[in-house]
């Protein structure tokens, strides 16, 4: 087949397009700096994938949704998936969205997670796009646009809301991060490490993935007052009224909790090198 990465001399883009050439796929790719325009992608590929910012997604799969046909495939690699995909259905192809569900700095796609939101698919026209994925070690998750953006409101929305809020809370105390080191448990270490991941990275990314989920809003509010509850709980000197909450979320976290112990405890064991 011949794929067409639109947006493919950045990062995403760049990570993928070498897997579709070890298949033995023809890839071509359009960027700020090439020649070659998405619309020449859209006139002549039999796959289109959209890899671009979150904010420009939905106005650049409207430049080449008129172009293509109803034999080739649009496809996109965002973190949001309604508005995509609906931007998508615009065209006459089969429209297949997707999310990686990491980043473009993981050796290769073993055990990683795919999102496919299939809208207006031929199994015909798609699978082989899907067996390339589980030949590479993928976990291809099937659901719908809806459903994807309800749950990432949670999977991504709400922990990087949470982190950033750890990030902003530190500065605002004005103690120096690094200061805390000789203080630190392995707890400690690893909810700070989740801190200097987030902040290392750019801005704007984490950014869209908050304000273009419209299902984001409602999980920050329920965030924002379970931290009132939780913060009344402390400031009253309430402990009854605390670990009727603490009790209450691990009834409602059941099994996990297990699982959740059993994990970061491994993780504790490599970082302390047991």
């Amino acid at each position: 087949m011949k794929v067409g990465i639109i947006g493919g001399t950045g990062r995403m883009g760049g990570f993928f397009a070498p897997v579709f050439e070890r298949h033995g796929h023809e890839v071509m790719v359009s960027g700020r700096t090439t020649t070659v325009t998405g619309r020449d992608l859209a006139r002549s590929c039999d796959l289109v994938i959209v890899s671009v910012p979150i904010r420009d997604t939905v106005r650049v799969i409207g430049e080449v949704a008129p172009l293509m046909g109803g034999d080739q495939v649009l496809a996109d690699f965002t973190s949001v998936k309604e508005g995509p995909v609906q931007a998508m259905l615009a065209s006459r192809s089969h429209v297949l969205g997707m999310h990686p569900m990491f980043g473009p700095s993981v050796p290769s796609l073993r055990d990683q997670t795919v999102i496919i939101t299939p809208a207006r698919c031929d199994a015909r026209r798609v699978q082989w796009i899907l067996d390339l994925l589980k030949e590479e070690g993928a976990t291809v998750t099937t659901t719908t646009p809806e459903e994807h953006d309800r749950m990432m409101a949670v999977v991504q929305g709400l922990v990087h809301f949470v982190t950033l809020m750890v990030a902003e809370t530190v500065r605002r105390t004005g103690i120096d991060p690094l200061s805390t080191l000789p203080f630190t448990s392995p707890v400690y270490r690893m909810e700070m490490g989740l801190v200097g991941r987030l902040l290392s990275q750019d801005p704007s990314l984490y950014a869209d993935i908050l304000i273009e989920n419209r299902h984001v809003g409602d999980v920050i509010m329920a965030g924002s007052e379970a931290w009132s509850r939780l913060a009344a709980c402390v400031h009253e000197k309430d402990s009854a009224g605390f670990e009727e909450i603490f009790r209450a979320d691990t009834a409602f976290f059941g099994r996990y909790c297990e699982e959740g112990r059993n994990l970061t405890d491994n993780i504790i064991r490599w970082m302390v090198g047991q």
